[in-house]
């Protein structure tokens, strides 16, 4: 096999298990365990996971001018991501956060556009434009609140929160996977990202009943813990290292599919017109911003 095809199934895998993640770790929450509480248990999970991990791999020294890119990028993508997603979920439905994940490669051509001075074409500012249009429907529509989802209007609005943090994380995280390992960067990430959210979430990590968790509650926690966080991290950043950013963003089509199809399959969601709608309109988006011009070759 090569490193091409077993990137791409990487990049494959991550997005399977992120489209069945937004069902299974809304179960849990709130009742189980809080949205911060459930950050402890992703950032302390998966830094003792790579760190177990990195003590059968030869030791990476971090150059020092590389430190503040670890800081910064640990502080977009294990902390502001982590906790904007799970609150969002914990406040809004498994579908409107799937759909929300197709609008990560819109951001990322922005923030490109913006920080790195990429050049934008018409037909790509047109997709970020109906990606944004999509999105903002999705935000606006769809606010009744119910038992499972206390606060859509401000949980859809943390997911379009964690859109962009983890879109501007894997622009910042990309130059690393050049130069270190994927286990030394992951380890010490996590590290760093458990240090920094550990004061928002050690409270609701505190308070868990341990005597009320069913083993269908400790199934879903362990697979957020080594699928969603240890696996997910481990796969895209394989692909990274064998794949443009653009490629591994393109996957983002097929995850709302999954996490939609998974969340109306289990009884967890429902799919609307509107929501259909707005999901087609950012997908659409997506399609003209990763589309290469007839220029490229």
């Amino acid at each position: 096999m090569n490193s091409r095809f077993l990137a791409l199934t990487a990049a494959g895998g991550a997005t399977i298990i992120y489209g069945l993640n937004h069902t299974i770790a809304k179960a849990v929450m709130p009742d189980y365990v809080g949205a911060f509480g459930f950050i402890f248990f992703r950032t302390a999970g998966a830094a003792i996971l790579f760190w177990a991990v990195s003590f059968f791999l030869p030791n990476e020294t971090i150059d020092r001018k590389d430190y503040l890119r670890f800081f910064m990028t640990a502080l977009l993508g294990m902390c502001i991501n982590m906790l904007s997603f799970f609150k969002g979920l914990e406040l809004s439905t498994p579908v409107n956060s799937g759909i929300f994940a197709t609008t990560n490669p819109i951001i990322i051509l922005l923030l490109s556009y913006i920080f790195l001075k990429e050049k934008i074409g018409v037909r790509k500012f047109l997709g970020i434009g109906l990606g944004f249009a999509g999105a903002l429907m999705l935000v606006l529509y769809g606010t009744e609140n119910s038992a499972k989802s206390p606060n859509v209007l401000l949980g859809n609005m943390l997911f379009m929160v964690n859109s962009i943090f983890f879109s501007s994380y894997i622009i910042m995280v990309k130059p690393l996977t050049k130069k270190y390992h994927t286990i030394t960067i992951m380890k010490w990430l996590f590290l760093m990202g458990f240090i920094m959210t550990f004061p928002i979430t050690v409270g609701e990590f505190s308070v868990i009943n341990w005597s009320d968790l069913p083993f269908n509650i400790v199934w879903r926690i362990l697979f957020v813990i080594v699928g969603t966080t240890f696996l997910t991290y481990l796969l895209n950043l394989f692909a990274l290292k064998n794949l443009q950013a653009s490629t591994v963003g393109a996957f983002a089509y097929a995850q709302p599919i999954i996490a939609i199809a998974f969340a109306v399959f289990s009884g967890n969601d429902y799919l609307d017109i509107f929501k259909a709608f707005a999901c087609i309109t950012i997908m659409v988006g997506v399609y003209l911003v990763s589309k290469k011009s007839s220029k490229a070759s």
